[in-house]
């Protein structure tokens, strides 16, 4: 998956310029109830204003509230000028560049191109899961060697279950890797799972929603 999957194009973006004051950005940022919004100039990306850096401006520049916002420009308290994903990144990129701030910029050549929101990273991650979806999630373990997710397969295709979601993880430098596969409710999930151990897979967790 790619950051343009879930790419907030410019023309839909909320937007300030370098002159402009932190009086003009504080307006946008309220009535549209956000945290934050990138700075532009013409069509080249500047930065990324945020109420955190402009209150932390504020509160060391010994300024009275009226005079800070409204003499203050947004390049004086403007962030991650140098910060920021490409059209063809990857979704794990955004996901690690997002733990800090609600937004990050897409960008080409300096021109800004829209941005990715931690709002629609997460939403990724729970389709990624199925979260939105019922059915049996079933945690469970195996011995990292060859042609283990092609047992699984065969397994899925035996009892015929409809998957939602198949997720792996690393469990630790123990070449074992923890599975969660998410499939549809069905009436043979103990069929299933009894399968799933007679194969050697270590059934950790069966949660149903």
């Amino acid at each position: 998956m790619f950051v343009k999957s879930a790419l907030v194009k410019k023309e839909k973006c909320i937007t300030v310029k370098m002159e402009d004051s932190v009086k003009v950005g504080f307006d946008l940022l309220e009535k549209h109830s956000i945290d934050a919004i990138p700075v532009v100039a013409g069509t080249e990306y500047k930065g990324i204003f945020t109420w955190y850096h402009a209150y932390r401006a504020f509160f060391y520049s010994g300024k009275s509230n009226e005079d800070f916002i409204t003499s203050t420009k947004i390049s004086d308290v403007m962030v991650n000028e140098r910060v920021y994903l490409s059209i063809d990144d990857v979704y794990e990129k955004a996901l690690v560049e997002l733990n800090d701030f609600p937004i990050i910029a897409v960008v080409e050549d300096h021109q800004f191109l829209g941005i990715v929101t931690r709002y629609d990273i997460v939403n990724q991650l729970q389709s990624a899961f199925g979260m939105n979806k019922p059915g049996y999630r079933i945690t469970f373990t195996s011995v990292e060697s060859e042609g283990r997710i092609g047992r699984l397969g065969e397994i899925i295709e035996k009892y015929k279950e409809s998957v939602v979601s198949l997720v792996t993880f690393d469990e630790t430098n123990k070449m074992v890797r923890r599975i969660v596969l998410k499939i549809k409710k069905k009436d043979n999930i103990d069929r299933f799972v009894k399968e799933l151990e007679k194969s050697g897979f270590r059934v950790l967790d069966i949660a149903e929603d």
